[in-house]
């Protein structure tokens, strides 16, 4: 299993994983699967900010994670929000950890404070994939959104990556540190 950064050329991959979750659940709010040039270029925006990582198993994508803004206003940069999403055929290997890991330890290296997991409840597996990762639970917004015929409530996990330093330095953006020394270790430190 090799964790790597995605591109635009995983679109279709990445969307075969995430389509039935957004046309057969309401763990994610999208509620119709977006067209596959506009999911390309949605990688190519992600990572512009913030890595956007597949496993790769022997050419197959089995999963993927990213992080993308918290909010737009510039008090907000030092907080990010992360979504993984894995094939089914890979649930319980231990890539979604794998994934997340090298995932949180690039936004540490980029200087982020916060990283926020955004969960539709219920979803058992979820929160404890993300307590066991160290997230703490921090709230839960009441039929924020609706789908599938349901009101949905959506809770906040936080995991906190770097100290609150007073200034805080601006993160790194991705593209000027993507293909560092420091990302590349990283990656390799997670690859099996």
């Amino acid at each position: 299993m090799i964790i790597r950064l995605a591109t635009a050329a995983d679109a279709k991959a990445v969307l075969d994983i995430y389509a039935p979750f957004i046309t057969d659940t309401s763990l994610t709010f999208e509620l119709e699967v977006p067209a596959l040039e506009d999911f390309a270029r949605r990688i190519e925006h992600y990572n512009e900010y913030a890595p956007w990582l597949v496993a790769d198993e022997h050419g197959r994508v089995a999963g993927y994670a990213y992080a993308s803004r918290h909010r737009e206003r510039g008090g907000y940069q030092w907080s990010v929000e992360c979504s993984i999403y894995m094939h089914p055929d890979f649930n319980g290997s231990g890539t979604a950890a794998k994934l997340y890991q090298a995932l949180f330890k690039i936004l540490q290296w980029q200087g982020f404070r916060n990283v926020y997991a955004v969960i539709n409840l219920p979803n058992d597996r979820s929160v404890r994939f993300h307590e066991k990762l160290g997230f703490q639970y921090q709230f839960t917004f009441e039929n924020v959104g609706y789908k599938l015929g349901k009101w949905k409530n959506v809770g906040w996990w936080l995991l906190n990556l770097n100290p609150y330093d007073n200034p805080p330095q601006m993160p790194h953006p991705f593209p000027e540190i993507s293909n560092s020394i420091e990302v590349q270790k990283i990656l390799a430190e997670h690859n099996s």
